[in-house]
């Protein structure tokens, strides 16, 4: 059995393809976290359309990434390390960015769930605690820490976020055995949602409307530019399959493995993509917030007894989603260091052969922006910036790749016409980025927080910082010449990655 060779430690080779689908399981979470939003927004018939489109544009780019994860099966970290090998010839800066770009798109993960988490659990069960929010909050909160006022959901979401930090760097058996429990567990309020209301007679089409957005000047935004901006924030929930990539150093056969849990985790996505909002848009309508809004609709299809049960399976499936992103940050900023792209610091396994530093870096991160950002969609909106050209730049590193170096052995290789759809998905991409950058006004509108500027200088704020700390990285740590293009890019894998292909490549 072939290993992937790092460090003073081995990532271990103990995942099947399976085990790669139930850790994309986690994209259902994403979905719910902000499916109140769009619903409030566009209404339920816009949310169908629109979250079908943006989930067929990650099954698409899924198809895409599974020859590149196949490509160099040694290096952990997703998409971010197939953007640095295209561009490293061409701009070498493109890596880190990319790299830090995918993490904080993770990363964030953890704050918005578990603050959804928070106050889903303060609805049902502790109505009459101090919610907190923006400050000055109606209440005040229980303290206050900058622009937010401390309450009850807050508290909790931290202390989520530390539970699931707790089990992720005891390695990743323990984390993939919660993994499958709250998946199974997930599959219960997704029945509820996606099914039942057709039965017990809740659901009803004519709540299948497509909603405007008012601006604050009076009038309306144009539905083409409210679509073109929840199209940019979708991103971060409806591309999360693409985390089967970061694990292809850990499966146990690469070529079969890689592909099967990318692309089993992309069709199950876009079926759940449509069917949710469909169901659950059918009970509530345009009837979507924070996330109380779910405890009303659990109780209006099995009742107030059943409701809260269910609430309880769902709050499991937001844990799933926390889980998976904690693993898979953890290796995304451990793959950059790895690839001497950021500080060494970040270039360790614990001994439980998983990125602890890495993950700690997450929970420190996340509990940060509980604290002083606290608000899903700003948190998404500034998480996105990053994430979305993180893909722009792996999916035209697909394109260079093909180009400059048709002879790099492909373990996994899609046919020509996936290079148009390639072009396509990665002009798309860059669209969907420009609009969402130069729009502000109207995602502090679907967001509800007022400072619109603050957001997007958080966002590029950690992508210049990974700048920062790659410049740090190659003249303090390296004491190596700062250069913007790195000359010597081999055409063919070296002797080591040769021999990891060729066993990749075998049968069994």
């Amino acid at each position: 059995m072939a290993e992937a060779t790092i460090e003073e430690r081995q990532l271990l080779k103990s995942l099947h393809w399976y085990d790669g689908f139930v850790i994309a399981l986690c994209n259902p979470g994403f979905l719910v976290a902000n499916l109140g939003f769009v619903l409030a927004s566009v209404g339920a018939g816009g949310a169908i359309i629109l979250w079908g489109i943006s989930a067929t544009i990650g099954l698409l780019q899924n198809w895409v990434y599974s020859e590149t994860a196949a490509m160099f099966p040694d290096k952990p970290g997703g998409i971010a390390m197939y953007a640095h090998e295209g561009w490293r010839k061409y701009f070498n800066l493109f890596g880190p960015i990319a790299a830090f770009g995918y993490w904080i798109g993770w990363s964030v993960v953890l704050s918005i769930n578990g603050y959804l988490i928070g106050g889903l659990v303060t609805a049902e069960w502790f109505s009459s605690a101090k919610v907190g929010g923006a400050h000055p909050s109606a209440d005040g909160g229980y303290f206050s820490m900058g622009p937010v006022d401390i309450g009850l959901p807050h508290l909790i979401g931290i202390v989520i976020i530390l539970a699931v930090w707790l089990f992720n760097i005891y390695g990743v058996k323990p984390s993939l055995a919660v993994g499958y429990v709250t998946g199974v567990l997930l599959m219960i309020p997704l029945t509820i949602f996606i099914i039942v209301p057709y039965f017990t007679g809740d659901w009803h089409s004519s709540k299948l409307t497509y909603e405007s957005v008012a601006n604050p000047n009076g009038g309306t935004f144009s539905g083409f530019s409210v679509a073109l901006m929840w199209l940019f924030i979708m991103c971060w929930s409806a591309y999360g399959i693409e985390v089967c990539a970061s694990f292809a150093p850990e499966y146990h056969d690469t070529k079969r493995d890689t592909a099967m849990a990318l692309r089993s985790a992309a069709t199950f996505s876009l079926a759940v993509y449509i069917l949710l909002p469909l169901g659950l848009g059918g009970v509530v309508g345009t009837k979507g917030d924070f996330g109380p809004y779910y405890v009303e609709a659990f109780k209006t299809v099995v009742g107030s007894g059943l409701g809260g049960i269910a609430l309880i399976l769902l709050i499991a499936s937001l844990i799933l989603s926390m889980n998976s992103a904690t693993a898979d940050g953890g290796r995304a900023l451990y793959g950059i260091a790895r690839d001497d792209m950021t500080v060494k610091w970040l270039y360790h396994l614990n001994r439980f052969y998983v990125p602890a530093r890495a993950m700690t870096v997450d929970m420190i991160v996340n509990v940060g922006l509980i604290l002083f950002v606290a608000n899903n969609l700003a948190i998404l909106y500034l998480s996105n910036i990053g994430y979305v050209f993180a893909h722009v730049l792996a999916l035209s590193s697909f394109l260079l790749l093909r180009r400059d170096r048709p002879n790099w052995p492909r373990l996994i290789k899609v046919g020509p016409a996936w290079l148009g759809v390639a072009w396509v998905l990665c002009i798309a991409n860059f669209i969907f980025l420009i609009w969402g950058v130069t729009q502000q006004d109207i995602a502090a509108t679907l967001g509800g927080y007022t400072t619109s500027g603050y957001p997007f200088y958080i966002g590029v704020g950690i992508l210049v910082l990974s700048v920062l700390l790659f410049f740090y990285r190659r003249a303090v740590e390296d004491k190596a010449k700062i250069t913007f293009r790195d000359v010597d890019v081999p055409a063919m894998p070296n002797e080591a990655q040769m021999e990891l292909l060729r066993e990749e490549a075998r049968p069994g």
